[in-house]
């Protein structure tokens, strides 16, 4: 049993990085789905009000509650697999969470691009409400929540500055 958590700024290649493990049949957990279903179930738009939640189940149920709500999804998982990825972890604590559960089964993978790079990728891509927070807020709420830690204590770091397939054969690589 391997759970890998993928972490890094936004624009860094963490999404691309889960696409590679789905084509290789690798279940994958997003902690940001937890956030995009909290914000139905309060009647807001996730594309708005996406921060805004992941704060507000941060203050309501811990540092950890976004991980917590992650657990189950990932056990049902590994029900059936051997390898889960996690993707967008946000916090030391988070990550802490996973160790807990997880102990050495678990690997953390930072996924690296530099400033320039992610906001050219986040304004081509178009997917992001790049009016409502620019990227340097983004990585200010990022890093607010403790990503900082939680790229510190990564195990592997993979630079994705490269081209898209380089970044996607060394994703394949780490996941065999």
């Amino acid at each position: 049993m391997t759970v890998i958590g993928i972490v890094g700024l936004p624009g860094s290649g963490k999404s691309e990085a889960a696409a590679v493990a789905e084509t290789l049949g690798v279940p994958v957990v997003t902690m940001g789905d937890v956030i995009r279903q909290a914000c139905r179930d309060r009647g807001l738009d996730p594309a708005t009000h996406h921060g805004e939640v992941a704060q507000a189940l941060r203050e309501e149920g811990g540092p950890a509650a976004i991980a917590d709500r992650s657990l189950p999804m990932i056990r049902d998982a590994l029900d059936e697999n051997d390898t889960v990825l996690v993707d967008g972890i946000r916090s030391g604590t988070e990550v802490e969470a996973f160790e807990d559960a997880f102990g050495d089964d678990f690997l953390l993978v930072n996924v690296y691009a530099p400033f320039e790079l992610r906001n050219e990728r986040i304004t081509t891509r178009g997917r992001d409400n790049a009016e409502a927070e620019s990227l340097r807020e983004r990585d200010e709420r990022e890093l607010g929540f403790g990503m900082d830690d939680a790229i510190e204590r990564a195990d592997v770091t993979v630079e994705n500055t490269g081209s898209l397939e380089s970044f996607q054969e060394e994703i394949e690589e780490l996941l065999a």
